[in-house]
């Protein structure tokens, strides 16, 4: 298989060129890593009345996930049980109904089919409804699963829930949503994110307010930063905000951290002064960056005044789809956009920068699987590791 090449990387290096760049690779991803496991679909604000959805594509697989009429969430795969046309090409909107555009089949929210015209008298109508998807709402956000059995996400719900609960994304608002396509394979992007070895020299407005050290698997020693972790959580726990860090427990995919801001930064803004009123039930400023990670395909920061998440979508083996949405609180009133996006806006754009120069260096002739720093890039071997476990785990129960 082509994914047998991936499995041959030496512990502590990068992978082969293959899994970057080989179409049959892409494929076995999306196979095995990405409809496998439980993936980030969008925020629980986009879906608060009866009938609203958005669409979640990854691959050749779309997901629409929408508010019942029961108050309930509801996924399905956006294939038409008549003949498999899609039924929407909006990203998200409102419905009483979803009304297949070619033959007009119309089914409810929850996926039951409620009539199809020209079928004739007895035709079942009861027997056909659009094929379900797992859904799981945490928080303030949405998951799916495309798998036929989808593995447990009860552990990643009690380490996540109690952490983000303050900040009642629920609650919230999108301010501002932007949208990349870049021109790299979608593990790039990952690495990139588990590491800050770049970071000094890469994100100037990311540094203002956060410490390079954190990641997890950056051995370095700081003690201003120990000190500054100590002292937060100190704080934390006296205020009753959870500080417990939980990272990618026994090979997991996810992890969740607070983390604190440099000396005179409440927030991740240029100038470390909120940018919007604070969230939830956060009545101080000190409330450090919730950190969340989820592989394959999201991160986020929870800050006391806003939040923001980063989706990835797999296009094709050198190109991803990414999503960055800014949170606010709901009767927040007027936000300065420019002053809400500033900081991630420019990480963002410049990780990609970096991920695409970093994947033509990779589809090159020259390329060799480097090898990975165990001071600053033991969470990229990690990553690494995770994904080989999961190609291994769906080629040898195919």
């Amino acid at each position: 298989m082509a994914d047998a090449a991936v499995l041959s990387r030496l512990p502590g290096r990068s992978l082969p060129q293959a899994a970057y760049t080989d179409p049959a690779v892409f494929a076995a991803d999306l196979e095995h890593v990405w409809a496998a496991g439980w993936l980030f679909a969008g925020h629980t604000c986009e879906l608060t009345r009866p009938g609203d959805y958005l669409a979640r594509e990854v691959g050749r697989d779309r997901v629409l996930v929408v508010r019942g009429e029961d108050g309930a969430l509801h996924a399905h795969h956006d294939v038409c049980a008549h003949r498999g046309s899609r039924l929407t090409s909006a990203d998200r909107g409102n419905v009483r109904a979803f009304v297949c555009p070619y033959h007009q089949w119309v089914y409810g929210t929850d996926g039951a089919l409620r009539s199809a015209r020209l079928m004739g008298t007895d035709f079942p109508v009861g027997a056909y409804r659009l094929a379900p998807v797992a859904v799981r709402e945490i928080e303030g956000l949405v998951f799916v699963c495309l798998a036929h059995e989808p593995p447990d996400i009860d552990g990643f719900a009690a380490a996540l829930a109690p952490q983000l609960a303050p900040h009642h994304l629920a609650d919230t608002r999108v301010a501002s949503r932007l949208h990349y396509r870049v021109a790299a394979n979608w593990k790039t992007l990952v690495e990139n994110n588990r590491e800050c070895y770049h970071c000094r020299g890469s994100h100037p407005e990311f540094t203002l307010s956060n410490f390079d050290l954190g990641v997890h698997g950056d051995v370095r020693t700081d003690p201003r930063y120990a000190a500054a972790v100590a002292e937060a959580r100190s704080r934390w726990a006296r205020r009753g905000l959870p500080g417990d860090e939980v990272s990618f427990p026994g090979g997991a995919w996810y992890r969740i951290a607070r983390l604190p801001l440099r000396d005179g930064f409440v927030t991740e803004s240029l100038d470390g002064r909120p940018v919007a009123p604070f969230l939830g039930e956060l009545t101080e400023a000190d409330a450090g960056s919730l950190r969340v990670v989820c592989l394959p395909d999201m991160w986020a920061h929870a800050n006391c005044d806003y939040a923001v998440t980063t989706r990835l979508s797999p296009v094709d083996a050198g190109t991803t789809d990414v999503e960055v949405c800014f949170l606010v609180r709901a009767d927040a009133g007027e936000i300065d956009e420019d002053a809400l996006t500033a900081v991630w806006r420019a990480t963002s754009e410049q990780d990609w920068a970096l991920c695409e120069n970093n994947y033509a260096g990779i589809a090159s002739r020259g390329y060799r699987p480097g090898p990975l720093s165990p001071v600053v890039e033991a969470s990229v071997d990690g990553f690494l590791s995770w994904y080989e476990t999961a190609l291994e785990r769906g080629r040898t129960s195919a």
